[in-house]
């Protein structure tokens, strides 16, 4: 069983929050719709239910085309998507110092 991201056990265990989880954890790479349905672990149906929805907002953007594939990335200009990856870092840090804070008690 894999462990969840400390911002899926934030938010919830649902399909847009663990592709925004997978969006967030690599913003700096490009993937296909089927990778990023894969890689978040989203069925397809509920994954292309919400794909538009992305595109519009524009919290995803396409970048490339490779033979049939479009690729798509973070929006990392995105005003909202750039409060989500902050907000993604901050709840990382204070997770990160409660169990940095456990070990010192334990030592």
């Amino acid at each position: 069983m894999e462990e969840k991201s400390i911002f899926v056990e934030y938010f919830g265990d649902y399909p847009l929050i663990r592709v925004l989880d997978f969006l967030i954890l690599s913003r700096d790479m490009d993937y296909s719709m089927t990778e990023t349905a894969k890689n978040s672990n989203v069925g397809w149906t509920a994954f292309s239910e919400m794909w538009p929805q992305l595109i519009k907002k524009e919290i995803v953007i396409f970048t490339r085309k490779i033979g049939n594939a479009r690729l798509f990335r973070l929006n990392t200009k995105n005003p909202w998507v750039k409060e989500l990856i902050k907000m993604d870092k901050t709840i990382t840090k204070l997770e990160t110092q409660k169990i940095l804070n456990k070990k010192e008690i334990i030592a």
